[in-house]
């Protein structure tokens, strides 16, 4: 059984061997124009597919949509029967089928044309002919006649052609179907890169599930408003420490004009103790703090304080605007719940 698995992956191996040649030469315009197409949708991109490629269909919007395209899968015998209306003008269509015949598809092109939507297809419809070679095969796609009624009637075809499927009868979709999966994140790929698409636009779009978690935003996880203690410059010993005991930080900002001027951690009373002995506590909040402290951004991401926090070995950050102004503060605590710690 091992070897008919084995069978099987190098046979789709090869299939996304063969497509990435056909994306690198005969096929690289048209893929180019497929992106050009995405990028000018004002709307969104409907993608739809029967059967096997319905599913490859459903996965091509998920992607899409995750990496900054609004998009959805639209079933197409749905779509007959009343969930056309989900179509307006300033879409795109990308259309899935390995015979590029399947009949719900096709009656969707009348509707298509009349909103004068641009589709892309994604067929199977051609035959992937190897020539022999001693170093390496060299894929080519070639049809045996004209091409499918839905690749003649869009506005950029792309062949997911296979030189055989990877089942044992030769009839279930896998190899083709991989295909499929491949192009599409290709095209989604692509897309992103040319619209900008940052790290940043990801997470906006992933508040949820580990995956969220991880790239959660300092102001999610930071306490502010009345939960930070701060203090003044000329507060006394005494009273900072009151403060940073209340707020259960092991930490105060010292601040003046609502700008950070400094900040005191149980580390430095620690120290400061160790140093002056019980003078300490005649002591100010501006004379015991340390100046310049590191501070963070409630727009960074979580894991950016985190690798701060290692880096510095403190347990605490402040977080503070543009100009300076204290908005909170981050704690190592406030990070186990993102799985990071």
């Amino acid at each position: 059984m091992h070897k008919t698995g084995e069978k099987v992956v190098r046979i789709e191996a090869q299939a996304l061997q063969d497509l990435a040649d056909r994306i690198a030469g005969e096929m690289a315009d048209a893929f180019n124009r497929g992106v050009e197409i995405l990028y000018a949708c004002a709307g969104r991109v409907a993608v739809t597919g029967m059967g096997k490629s319905g599913l490859v269909a459903r996965k091509i919007a998920a992607t899409l949509s995750s990496t900054g395209t609004p998009a959805l899968f639209m079933h197409p015998v749905e779509a007959l029967h009343g969930d056309l209306g989900m179509l307006a003008r300033g879409d795109v269509v990308m259309a899935l089928s390995a015979s590029g015949e399947t009949e719900e598809i096709l009656q969707l092109l009348a509707t298509i044309k009349r909103l004068q939507l641009p589709l892309i297809a994604v067929t199977c419809d051609e035959r992937v002919a190897r020539a022999p070679s001693p170093a390496k095969p060299v894929a080519k796609a070639s049809s045996a006649g004209n091409s499918s009624t839905l690749a003649a009637a869009a506005d950029v075809s792309l062949s997911c052609a296979v030189a055989e499927e990877a089942c044992t009868l030769g009839l279930a979709p896998t190899a083709s179907t991989t295909a499929m999966l491949a192009l599409g994140d290709a095209l989604a790929m692509a897309l992103a890169e040319k619209k900008g698409f940052k790290e940043e636009d990801f997470a906006d779009l992933h508040p949820g599930g580990k995956l969220g978690k991880r790239l959660a935003r300092v102001a999610t996880l930071m306490h502010s408003g009345d939960a930070v203690p701060r203090v003044t410059p000329q507060t006394k010993m005494p009273d900072v420490i009151y403060e940073m005991s209340r707020k259960k930080l092991g930490i105060t900002a010292v601040v003046e004009d609502g700008k950070l001027v400094g900040i005191i951690s149980d580390g430095d009373l620690r120290r400061l103790l160790e140093r002056r002995g019980k003078d300490a506590l005649d002591l100010t909040a501006g004379e015991s703090m340390t100046r310049d402290p590191k501070t963070i951004s409630a727009s960074e991401f979580a894991a950016t304080a985190l690798a701060i926090m290692e880096e510095r070995k403190i347990t605490s950050l402040a977080v503070v605007s543009d100009d300076g102004k204290v908005e909170g503060i981050v704690h190592l605590h406030d990070l186990w719940g993102t799985e990071m710690v």
